[in-house]
């Protein structure tokens, strides 16, 4: 286990040689710890010296056979395997995409079409070519595609030593597919520190809970999702406290500080950050999870990050529904960093997904900065409804409404309504508690005594299916399709009972 950050790695800016290459340390590692583990799973593994032979000898194949510029990663590998192969890719100089093995064969196909299939001479890379193409779910039912250059990773590794500290770079668990970015960017983050990863097939609560007990691998990334499998698991099977845990960093969705708690009680020496940040901008923000906030705060921008905080108009939203109702603090978040991606890929990309503005760049998120620096996140601007004359965004009802004992999941809605403009519609999910449910009624006045009444939804429904993304963040989008097509009488793909009682 690597004790400490070695005197080697690169604080200082500009990053400079060989640590400016998101695989660069790779050879430097392999010759000072060649015999350290630096990919591990549960039944294979490679050493730093084993690791780049391998990618030495998959890259030489692609330049040898002029791979074209960018490649797609084979979905129907391992997880060990495809971080293999996507080292190799990006080493030989070309980008690589990584496909979800969930894609449908029709949406595979979509992708393949997207990419180049000329020949390509290039044999190495520079920090602002492009290696990584990554997809997230898309608003046209596609995935979107994103292109980052080598530049927007190695930033990003570099401030997570500074801000975070030496405990950012020691051996990481990262227990997701690498087709999400998080779980790829952690184990390559911890490739790049020379401290290692290991990595799971598919993940497991019991299992990553296990491999941390051991000892030997500081350092936890992971989705919300995961931090709740592990603490019910560890309560239901009375494990003790693993106290060899350093570093929690949490991203993917909004972490519900209710549970810092719990997770404090079983990882009493971690220190737990959130992170807040955007496919296309990388890290923004960042806070310690147990930090005195408002539940809507998301954190101080890392030291490589400026904010702005612009007007919210017509003319920036593009949308005439959009104007600000009355004076206030929200505005849309624009983000300057050396970690913005290059563009999105592809022929079916809504590009006014982004704004830019020079080296500016906002993904339409909207907010404020308060008083003590902190970036309080209001919403996303696409969501954003328009009732009584005022702007509601669903992601502050919904964080509330997940906050209450008996709900899992929530996700608001507005529907046309020639009075208010909008009403406001709420989808929820039960938890499985046998405890009785409270009525729509007090639900609502639960809500009204917790925030402003023009944000209560008028009208509740309940689904037993949650539909979530590739990502394991709520479908809204689904969501409200099946809303809207329930609300018109037609067949939905996601069940909905209307919530009265």
């Amino acid at each position: 286990m690597t004790d400490a950050v070695p005197e080697t790695h690169p604080l200082a800016q500009p990053l400079q040689g060989l640590w400016t290459l998101v695989h660069g340390p790779l050879a430097h590692w392999a010759e000072q710890r060649p015999h350290t583990l630096a990919l591990q799973t549960e039944t294979h593994s490679y050493t730093f010296a084993q690791l780049h032979a391998e990618v030495e000898r998959r890259a030489d194949n692609l330049i040898a056979h002029q791979a074209p510029a960018m490649v797609l990663l084979d979905a129907d590998q391992s997880t060990l395997e495809r971080v293999v192969g996507f080292l190799a890719i990006i080493r030989s100089g070309r980008c690589a995409a990584v496909a979800d093995p969930d894609w449908p064969a029709a949406v595979r196909q979509r992708i393949e079409s997207w990419l180049p299939t000329t020949p390509c001479s290039i044999s190495q890379a520079s920090a602002t070519s492009p290696f990584y193409a990554g997809f997230t779910s898309g608003s046209t039912g596609l995935p979107k595609g994103f292109v980052r250059h080598h530049r927007s990773w190695t930033e990003s590794f570099r401030v997570s030593l500074q801000d975070f500290g030496a405990v950012a770079g020691l051996r990481t668990l990262a227990p997701g597919r690498i087709s999400h970015s998080l779980f790829l960017f952690a184990a390559v983050q911890a490739l790049w520190n020379g401290s290692g990863a290991v990595l799971q097939e598919k993940f497991s609560a019991a299992r990553g809970l296990a491999t941390l007990a051991l000892g030997e691998t500081p350092c936890l990334v992971a989705v919300p999702s995961q931090l709740l499998l592990m603490l019910q698991w560890a309560a239901h099977r009375q494990l003790p406290p693993i106290a060899a845990v350093k570093l929690i960093t949490i991203s993917g969705a909004r972490w519900m500080r209710s549970h810092t708690a719990a997770l404090r009680r079983l990882f009493p020496q971690a220190r737990i950050i959130e992170f807040y940040g955007a496919s296309e901008a990388s890290f923004i923000t960042w806070l310690d999870a147990d930090e005195s906030c408002s539940p809507q705060a998301v954190g101080r921008p890392f030291s490589n990050v400026e904010l702005d905080i612009r007007p919210l108009s017509a003319r920036s939203a593009d949308l005439d529904t959009a104007c600000v109702s009355h004076p206030s603090l929200d505005g849309l978040i624009y983000v300057r960093s050396p970690m913005l991606f290059i563009d999105y890929m592809g022929d079916a990309q809504d590009r006014t997904g982004v704004l830019r503005d020079g080296p500016w760049l906002s993904v339409r998120d909207i907010g404020h900065i308060d008083e003590r620096g902190m970036l309080c996140l209001a919403g996303r601007q696409s969501r954003m409804i328009v009732t009584q004359g005022k702007n509601l965004f669903p992601e502050e009802v919904e964080n509330l409404l997940q906050s209450h004992p008996q709900i899992a999941h929530a996700s608001l809605h507005g529907q046309n309504d020639a009075l208010r403009g909008m009403q406001v519609h709420a989808v929820i999910q039960w938890h499985e508690t046998g405890k009785a449910q409270p009525s729509a009624l007090e639900l609502g006045q639960w809500l009204r005594e917790r925030m402003e009444a023009f944000k209560a939804p008028r009208h509740w429904w309940i689904a037993g299916d949650w539909p979530q993304t590739a990502s394991g963040k709520t479908d809204h989008a689904r969501l409200g399709q099946a809303l809207a097509a329930r609300l018109a009488g037609q067949t939905a793909s996601v069940e909905l009972m209307p919530w009265q009682t």
